[in-house]
């Protein structure tokens, strides 16, 4: 298939992107990429969205939520094709947010044995629901998994 206008039909974006239709259809109605219609009202996509989309699944694929590429592409001028720059900027904010989140599921991890040994069977124990006994804390009696004080 030989792609030679400016822009391209869904299906010759997903093929050229490895994406299928309906995934871009999804993409375009979060505001990650835009289509111009013809007259016949059939999308086109500019050429430059295939690295849009490569940007959009970097990002998605090491976990940065959808909003959150949303926003970092509506940042760009004119909504351009993100450059190698854009990436470099906005991978140094996202790190800190992974740095975040592995450092969460690790301790989720290390605790998870702990709350096999317990079995939920003491919340004064529990290092995953009720970390440092912080139910104890907040009101005297029985408490439930959600916090929430059972009668």
């Amino acid at each position: 298939m030989s792609f030679p206008t400016p822009h391209w039909t869904p299906a010759q974006l997903a093929e050229r992107s490895g994406l299928t239709v309906s995934t871009l259809h999804f993409y375009e109605r979060e505001g990650l990429i835009v289509s111009t219609r013809t007259t016949g009202n059939q999308r086109r996509y500019p050429r430059d969205t295939v690295r849009r989309l490569a940007f959009v699944h970097a990002a998605a694929h090491v976990g940065v939520p959808l909003a959150d590429i949303r926003a970092a592409l509506a940042e760009l001028p004119a909504g351009r094709t993100p450059t190698a720059a854009d990436w470099e900027r906005l991978s140094e904010r996202w790190r800190a947010e992974l740095d975040t989140r592995i450092a969460t599921l690790t301790r989720l991890r290390d605790d998870l044995g702990g709350c096999i040994r317990c079995g939920c069977l003491s919340l004064e124990r529990c290092a995953l629901f009720n970390p440092g006994d912080e139910y104890g804390g907040r009101h005297p009696g029985k408490n439930t998994l959600t916090g929430t004080r059972a009668g």
